[in-house]
């Protein structure tokens, strides 16, 4: 028999790793798996923190990224903005300390959200080439550059090389080089992303200046900044037994009630009021720290019977109707264009969030293939583009599972159709810290589904117009096709001038279908009016 090996022996190598050791060995999860995805992943990361911090700041973004080949599978890197920078004090938090950050304890709409981005890149940066990324700042107070990394075991940074620098300098400049990665013009390379990025980022200016030198202007198409979302509170609808109790624990409220309207949005007294004739023996004049597991389950069984109004869209930035349309219309121009954007609702942990959608046909929409047209969907969360990990995605569930045939596409994969999905929110639920995929939460998918239907049912109606169009058209070439030899036999009947009988029979055929295009067009509008009126309830009701 084997020798026993005792439990002292099992668990004398336990040892405590760092976030940074963790993610050293698991790259991957940040997004750095393949050479180009990383390369797109580098860019990502920085260039989603420069518009974030530039909106923070009020400023209109410029934002300039210029890619170098060092050597086969090394480019450097170097993305600079005109942002508020970083207080020298705060740059090794911000840059290299993984999970520190300004965004993920506030319940604020941001692109990036975990304080991992940024220090990922250091990381990357450090793994694959063993050097340290190069920082330039300026605040308009003082300016500054240095040498930044990361130590491993203590995920802390490690600065070298500081010094003052002219203080007209302003924004943030990183420069860093990388191995393991490839520039490629592809569907999932740093061009397509930038170019995704600006179209739904119109407010912003971005530069690209390639490894051939090759530079590439997405210009600013408007001169003012989006609506800058508001810091919320979660709502009530989408909390659970959990956390629900975590937040009463943490409340520094000393009854119940007053918890309740301190901590979430939505929540009036004449709520608390509604919730204490749900569950009557609940004392709302407890402490709330002192709140059981079975007084909070209850709690959250009570908050679904409430009517509760919408979470409040101050707290989402949407690219907006107007600015997709106009970004379809610039990429695709397409011949049929329809766009939704829904009202703000909740997921799991009362988070809001939103559900832009848009579908283009025909034009420049879906991609060319050897066979003809195919489909595209094109995917962002917080107006950042989604170019990977489509086959996990919510937003890919969702529109894999509308009945195209029903909206008069009979293959999605061959017909000229772009979906354009946009998904707003204070915390998207990404798969995985890339952040490339949105998590198949059932109340985002069921969202985004309803957002794409809505869309369909206009593109339906228009594919069921250009179909009668085409049966009025035939029709009417083919009676056209028989007017001149029919006013000859009229004319050798009544004797009326041939030319004169062809102009009057010419006339009541166009006068007879220009009138059954337009009760068609009446009719059409008439359905459109009546199917407005009766939309599906959009869930939450009014106080």
């Amino acid at each position: 028999m084997p020798n026993v090996v005792d439990a002292d022996t099992i668990f004398k190598e336990l040892k405590t790793h760092s976030i940074s050791e963790f993610f050293r060995k698991n790259s991957q999860m940040l997004g750095y798996s393949g050479k180009v995805r990383s390369l797109t992943t580098v860019v990502h990361e920085y260039v989603t923190n420069s518009l974030d911090a530039c909106e923070e700041a009020n400023i209109l973004p410029y934002i300039s990224v210029r890619i170098s080949e060092i050597s086969d599978s090394k480019y450097s890197v170097v993305v600079s903005d005109n942002g508020p920078g970083i207080p020298e004090k705060m740059m090794g938090r911000v840059l290299a300390t993984v999970l520190s950050g300004t965004k993920f304890h506030r319940y604020v709409q941001q692109r990036g959200q975990q304080g991992i981005g940024g220090s990922g890149c250091t990381l990357f940066s450090l793994i694959t080439t063993g050097k340290p990324i190069h920082v330039k700042s300026g605040t308009g107070k003082a300016a500054y550059e240095c040498d930044l990394t990361i130590d491993i075991k203590s995920n802390k940074p490690l600065i070298t090389n500081m010094a003052a620098i002219d203080k007209s300098f302003r924004g943030l400049e990183i420069y860093g080089e990388f191995g393991d990665v490839k520039y490629e013009n592809s569907d999932h390379g740093v061009y397509e992303y930038l170019r995704r990025t600006a179209l739904s980022n119109p407010h912003a200016t971005i530069k690209l200046v390639d490894p051939e030198n090759k530079s590439y202007d997405f210009a600013r198409a408007v001169d003012e900044l989006p609506k800058k979302p508001k810091v919320t509170k979660p709502h009530p609808l989408g909390i659970s037994t959990n956390d629900l109790i975590e937040f009463a624990h943490m409340s520094e409220s000393r009854k119940i009630s007053s918890f309740l309207v301190d901590t979430f949005s939505r929540l009036s007294q004449n709520k608390v009021d509604e919730l204490r004739g749900i569950v009557s023996d609940l004392d709302f004049d407890k402490d709330p720290k002192r709140m059981t597991w079975d007084e909070s389950d209850r709690l959250v069984k009570a908050f679904k019977q409430v009517k509760w109004i919408a979470p409040d869209l101050d707290s989402l930035s949407t690219i907006g109707e107007r600015q997709v349309r106009a970004t379809i219309k610039n990429i695709l121009n397409p011949q049929f264009m329809s766009v939704i954007e829904r009202r703000p609702k909740v997921f799991s942990g009362g988070i809001p969030f939103s559900v832009e959608a848009g579908i283009a046909y025909g034009g420049n929409a879906g991609k060319e293939t050897g066979d003809g047209s195919q489909g595209v969907l094109i995917r962002f969360a917080n107006k950042v583009p989604l170019l990977f990990d489509g086959s996990i995605c919510a937003i890919t569930s969702a529109v894999n599972g509308v009945d195209w045939k029903r909206y008069g596409i009979k293959e999605f994969d061959k017909e000229p159709i772009s979906v354009m999905v946009n998904v707003s929110s204070i915390y998207v639920p990404y798969s995985g810290v890339g952040k490339q995929a949105v998590s198949q939460e059932a109340e985002i998918v069921e969202e985004i589904k309803l957002a794409v239907m809505e869309c369909a049912r206009e593109l339906q109606r228009y594919m069921s117009g250009e179909k009668n169009k085409s049966i009025q058209s035939s029709r009417y070439n083919t009676i056209m096709r028989y007017v001149s030899q029919l006013a000859s036999n009229l004319n050798e009947i009544t004797g009326v001038k041939r030319e004169e009988i062809e102009k009057d029979l010419k006339s009541l055929i166009s006068s007879r279908y220009k009138k059954l295009l337009e009760d068609e067009a009446a009719d059409n509008a008439a359905e459109d009016e009546a199917e407005e009126g009766t939309d599906e309830p959009e869930g939450e009701g009014e106080e």
